[in-house]
């Protein structure tokens, strides 16, 4: 290489480097990039279609006829692609009166919200932008806003998932349908769906700040999905998240204080996992305070530090911390195996003989209970996936508190040829 061309090499990564900086300053680096096939609906695992493929059943698939597709902008791509309709839409067709071809494209949302993975997917994607221009994926936003706010979810996540076919990384699909999986999750009792479902939320406000760096609400709801479940390092960064793209002093006020909230659990959790890691005595030096705290109750405290004093040598506290664990949560089987390891160690017979028929009890007792879950879980899918659920009483709204990117019309989540569309589509249930 060239002197000439070496300077003008470490002139662009100097450049670069600037440019990156800069932009990481500004907050907007995608710092996290995921393969398409993790953040593209049609290619990603999907956790949920399970339950929404039964409104297929109302579709009856047909090809039109070559003078029709002639007529048609986009008959091409319509060639040997089966389009859906419903049975009285085709005694309609079949009758000589015709189809709006909106009501065409309302039912390829279905289908494609329904089953993004279905076979035609991309060409109903491509006939429709050829139709409607790309705007249309703002159209099937608003019906399935409008349907979440009159409670039917299904009704919405099914145009949400329309509208990430349509677009996979449109910052409000996302952050709706994220929203519409977490309002169904918590208005389940069903264990499977439940757990479906909250992953589901919990994977797409992820995407969203992955995608959408600037987009607050999307740290906003993350930060909950953490806390509840558990885990509160996560919370807190996507709290901070929030806090530094949040232009709302009433949310930011919200979060502040659920920051002050969370602080000790937070230091909680980092002992904990120094001691998981290795770190034992920087963990145990964590914990130890919070033995003479409120949160003495908390049975993880205990068994970390009975963790970490065992792997320190100090069998005594370990033992003893890890029997305050059982008095806490009496069927921890974890932590009878730790007091099976130390009495083995010990030869202590009398111990040996008593915790080995206690883990032997709870993981029969545990066997038994998940076989009659998984039984009424069983039960239960079966209904979800063929009984149409009844609107939900409170829904959310789903409207963006703040513009965050795209302004006003980015807020109402359509422009005005998205609108225009709208006036018509989703007519038909």
């Amino acid at each position: 290489m060239s002197l000439k061309n070496r300077k003008k090499q470490q002139e662009n990564i100097i450049h670069d480097k600037e440019d990156m900086s800069l932009l990481q300053a500004m907050g907007v680096t995608r710092t996290v990039v995921r393969p398409r096939e993790e953040c593209d609906i049609q290619l990603r695992e999907d956790r949920i279609g399970r339950y929404f493929k039964k409104y297929l059943n109302k579709f009856v698939f047909v090809e039109f006829s070559p003078e029709f597709m002639e007529k048609n902008k986009a008959g091409s791509l319509m060639k040997d692609v089966p389009i859906p309709l419903r049975r009285k839409e085709v005694k309609e067709f079949a009758g000589g009166e015709g189809i709006d071809f909106l009501v065409i494209a309302e039912n390829m949302a279905w289908v494609m919200g329904c089953d993004p993975h279905f076979k035609y997917t991309k060409n109903y994607v491509e006939i429709l932008k050829k139709l409607y221009n790309y705007k249309l994926y703002e159209g099937m936003l608003k019906e399935g806003r409008d349907a979440a706010e009159n409670g039917e979810m299904d009704n919405a996540c099914i145009h949400f998932r329309a509208a990430l076919c349509m677009r996979y990384d449109y910052l409000h699909a996302m952050y709706s349908y994220a929203r519409a999986c977490r309002v169904m999750y918590e208005h389940s009792k069903n264990e499977e769906y439940v757990g479906r479902f909250k992953a589901e939320a919990t994977d797409w406000f992820e995407l969203l700040t992955e995608t959408h760096p600037r987009f607050s609400m999307g740290y906003y709801y993350l930060g909950y999905s953490y806390l509840n479940m558990g885990l509160y390092g996560k919370a807190k960064l996507a709290w901070q998240g929030f806090l530094k793209f949040s232009k709302n002093s009433k949310d930011k006020k919200e979060i502040e204080k659920r920051l002050n909230q969370i602080a000790h659990p937070v230091a909680i959790e980092d002992g904990c996992l120094k001691v998981d890691c290795g770190r034992v005595e920087e963990g145990v030096e964590i914990l130890e305070p919070y033995l003479q705290s409120q949160y003495n109750n908390w049975w993880p405290l205990h068994y970390y530090l009975g963790r970490g004093y065992a792997q320190l040598g100090n069998v005594k506290e370990a033992v003893t911390e890890f029997k305050k664990v059982l008095q806490i949560n009496g069927s921890h089987i974890e932590t009878m195996k730790e007091l099976l390891l130390i009495y083995e160690a010990q030869d202590d017979k009398a111990n040996i003989k008593k915790y080995s028929e206690k883990i032997k009890l709870i993981e029969t007792a545990q066997e038994e209970e998940q076989a009659r879950q998984i039984a009424e879980i069983e039960k239960e899918n079966k209904r979800l996936e063929t009984e149409e659920p009844a609107p939900i009483d409170d829904p959310e709204s789903f409207a963006v508190t703040e513009p965050d990117e795209g302004g006003e019309e980015a807020r109402s989540g359509a422009g005005s040829k998205g609108r225009k569309v709208t006036k018509r589509l989703g007519k038909k249930q």
